[in-house]
């Protein structure tokens, strides 16, 4: 059966032993196997209740569920707005922000303006072939801010997109953590959708996308500790999960965080403070690095006082 918002199938006849891309792709609700294996990638199909890969093979009698988010936009649907985001670097082929918390990277469910795509669409972003998305290579959750990279043309999208899937470019976060934090952390844990909770990712023993991301300490704040993340992939939430999942959750968080927000923070202590990257054009090493905003400063400055009173 299909409506607006789900896909589900019990698999049998034809469909046996075929791919599952292929089979989800004969759905009247998709457009192309291209549009599945998207949805497949994102971790909103499941076999049996656990995510598998676009080259899964199907048997009989399993039920596949594809949780459909809202039709996309025709092209040309998205208009530029008045919207102030810094802009750090900018040439023919790339755009680099510094992204505000508060603001959605690209148009959703529920976020038809306001969003980064709109801010940007007058710097003549471009590249991929979803009308929603133009030039994002890659985003940031609504309440995190950083840096974020851009493609303002098809051809710079295809490579950043490349470079994203061959790890080489470099993504790095600074977080407030709750708990004593190892020196150093690297956690391989595969993530997707949480079955319970659908609003949540969530560490998954099968069937999850590959996830892995390297911490350090930076400086132990009392009971806090600042600390360093740096990406190897890039999934939903993967740095506040892995987090949560080692239970040093991002102070401040009030999805993985059990809510324990502190030192006046209005979001999750997590910014994208590095991107290192080789230009899609010329190859040059680009860095780029984004100082902690003022809320987190100001955060990080009254966890510090507190630490010394205790001490």
């Amino acid at each position: 059966m299909a409506d607006d918002r789900m896909v589900q199938f019990v698999v049998a006849g034809d469909m046996v032993g075929r791919r599952l891309d292929a089979v989800l792709a004969e759905c009247e609700i998709f457009d192309s196997r291209a549009e599945a294996q998207r949805l497949i990638d994102a971790g909103e199909v499941t076999v049996n209740a656990v995510i598998k890969a676009k080259r899964y093979r199907l048997a009989e009698g399993e039920v596949v569920i594809a949780a459909l988010g809202p039709p996309p936009r025709p092209p040309g649907d998205l208009r530029a707005e008045e919207i102030d985001v810094p802009i750090i670097y900018s040439d023919e082929s790339i755009v680099v922000v510094n992204k505000p918390a508060g603001m959605v990277t690209h148009p959703s469910r529920g976020h038809d303006e306001g969003t980064l795509v709109h801010a940007l669409l007058g710097a003549g972003i471009a590249g991929g072939d979803d009308p929603d998305r133009p030039g994002i290579v890659h985003r940031l959750d609504r309440d995190t801010s950083g840096l974020l990279l851009v493609a303002r043309t098809d051809r710079a999208h295809r490579r950043l997109g490349k470079m994203m899937r061959d790890r080489e470019i470099e993504r790095r976060y600074l977080a407030l953590v709750h708990g004593e934090f190892p020196p150093a952390l690297s956690i391989d844990r595969p993530l997707g959708r949480d079955p319970r909770r659908r609003t949540r990712q969530a560490v998954l023993p099968a069937g999850g996308r590959e996830a892995v991301t390297h911490f350090r300490t930076i400086e132990r704040v009392g009971p806090l500790c600042l600390i360093e993340a740096r990406l190897e992939t890039g999934r939903t939430h993967q740095v506040r999960v892995h987090l949560e999942s080692a239970r040093h959750p991002v102070v401040g968080d009030p999805l993985y965080g059990q809510g324990r927000a502190a030192f006046g923070l209005e979001r999750q202590f997590l910014h994208a403070y590095r991107l290192r990257l080789p230009h899609p054009e010329t190859g040059e090493d680009l860095v780029f690095e984004s100082p902690l905003p003022p809320d987190l400063e100001a955060a990080l400055a009254a966890a510090r006082v507190r630490a010394g009173r205790a001490g």
